[in-house]
């Protein structure tokens, strides 16, 4: 779930930079085929095909109660290991700049994950996944960069698509309660999408998250608009943008670069002469 919760990079906490419009410019000029999930919260049962890559260089912000915090930058790789199922990694590093009070940044928790799609996608059915994660520990949970345990996330997605347009969501159980303060939540969203050009869609998505932490009352409903662009048929542009509905969330948003590829392409990289 590219994915969640404020103050935790590794759950999507959305950073913009001001490259962000240049690369706009030109990446609608330019050409591929963007899945689900990124640069939206929600994420989707699709998984990256057999033998083919997807390798991501982002930064999430979110400023809440005057606190920013996120990614800048994280590094997200996975890999279709087998059909329907694809292996997962984030290496994040993250930053907290607190209203008062000392300003940090370093390594953030680690976050792993295998997504496993078991129902495909029919004229009458969508298709069905899950993409259980877990959170390793190697931030600085005193520096507010890192939760100070393992965590976990247990989601299942479905999605559906129909001429241009895409709708993908579901739901999930974060396993966050083994310390003091903290304790498991519950998280819903959905995203509707459309293809408006052959290299570029735009969507929105509205998504509910409860409390994961006893002494930090985060919890409510929050909306993200976001477009992907393709500027070749390796490498696109993914920016998202929101806040909460009603609640504390003033502001986050997303921007990655993504690159694609297969197993015979990255063998050509490092054998040009094959």
């Amino acid at each position: 779930m590219r994915n969640t919760i404020e103050f935790h990079p590794t759950r999507r906490n959305r950073r913009c930079f001001s490259l962000a419009a240049s690369l706009t410019v030109l990446g609608l000029t330019l050409a591929v085929n963007v899945r689900g999930g990124p640069p939206f919260v929600t994420d989707d049962p699709e998984p990256v095909d057999y033998h083919n890559w997807e390798f991501y260089v982002a930064s999430q912000d979110s400023k809440y109660r005057g606190d920013w915090s996120g990614s800048a930058p994280e590094f997200e790789l996975n890999y279709g290991v087998l059909p329907n199922v694809q292996l997962h990694i984030i290496t994040p590093l993250g930053f907290d700049v607190p209203p008062q009070g000392s300003s940090h940044y370093g390594l953030n928790d680690l976050e792993l994950g295998v997504k496993f799609r078991f129902i495909q996608e029919t004229n009458g059915l969508p298709q069905v996944g899950i993409y259980p994660m877990v959170d390793v520990p190697t931030g600085d949970a005193a520096e507010n960069l890192g939760n100070g345990r393992w965590d976990g996330f247990l989601p299942v997605w479905l999605q559906k698509s129909w001429g241009s347009w895409t709708a993908y969501g579901g739901s999930g159980y974060g396993i966050n309660s083994f310390t003091k303060g903290n304790e498991n939540w519950g998280f819903v969203g959905a995203v509707l999408q459309k293809q408006v050009l052959p290299n570029v869609f735009v969507g929105g998505e509205v998504f509910y998250q409860s409390a994961l932490q006893t002494d930090f009352p985060y919890e409510g409903t929050e909306f993200n608009v976001g477009t992907g662009i393709d500027v070749t048929p390796h490498q696109h542009l993914l920016i998202s943008a929101g806040r909460s509905i009603g609640g504390h969330v003033d502001f986050q948003c997303y921007i990655a670069y993504q690159f694609t590829f297969d197993n015979s392409l990255l063998r050509s990289w490092f054998n040009p002469r094959h």
